[in-house]
């Protein structure tokens, strides 16, 4: 093997597991190392990547980092550290009680970057339950931040409903994971909607929000 040309070796099994062994000159010195520690705890510097299979997977807590580029003042973080897709399922409630409606549609889908999470959701209700008071969606795929500092306002619809006021806006507190069905009544008047007057059978529920996590 010693004399044997690289070109006449046997062609190696891809991918590498990465316990490969290679020998490298360290300090005057020849050693081996392992195709896994090629590149472990060294940074790799290229002008482009480009990935014709698989994908780059991140670790936790890791992200694409964006401090190079420019910002204002309040900036607090450049990391991009999250992305996902994913469904969840809308539960009507009035006063905080599901009471076991019948539905022939509950449709929920959601996307998060970062911490902001934009979530769509459509119920169709055929048989009301007996549960009154306000009127909330839950399921929501991620709790609200705590903070005061962040209101979530969306946009919402109710058909087959006798609306007391103004279609509805779809508003998400902070630290909950529900949908508050809103409505106003007049300027700088906003209301919660309950039971009375929307609460039917065949009532159609649509909303979308946008809120941070």
């Amino acid at each position: 093997m010693a004399d044997t040309k690289i070109s006449a070796l046997t062609a190696s099994t891809t991918p590498l597991a990465g316990t490969e062994v290679l020998p490298i000159v360290q300090s005057g010195t020849t050693k081996q190392v392992s195709v896994a520690n090629l590149t472990a705890g060294r940074a790799i510097s290229a002008t482009q990547l480009t990935l014709t299979t698989g994908s780059l997977i991140v670790a936790s807590g890791q992200g694409v980092d964006f401090s190079a580029t420019s910002h204002p003042a309040g900036m607090t973080s450049e990391l991009l550290n999250d992305y996902e897709e994913g469904t969840w399922t809308p539960v009507v409630n009035f006063g905080g009680a599901d009471g076991g409606s019948s539905y022939l549609t509950q449709s929920g889908y959601y996307t998060k970057v970062g911490n902001q999470v934009t979530a769509w959701c459509y119920a169709e209700i055929i048989a009301a339950s007996a549960a009154t008071g306000v009127m909330t969606v839950s399921g929501l795929p991620f709790t609200a931040t705590a903070s005061s500092n962040f209101q979530a306002l969306g946009s919402g619809g109710l058909d087959n409903a006798a609306l007391p006021a103004d279609q509805p806006v779809a508003r998400v507190y902070t630290g909950q994971s529900a949908i508050t069905m809103m409505s106003g009544t007049g300027i700088n008047n906003w209301a919660t909607l309950t039971d009375t007057g929307v609460k039917n059978n065949g009532l159609r529920v649509y909303a979308t929000v946008t809120y941070s996590v």
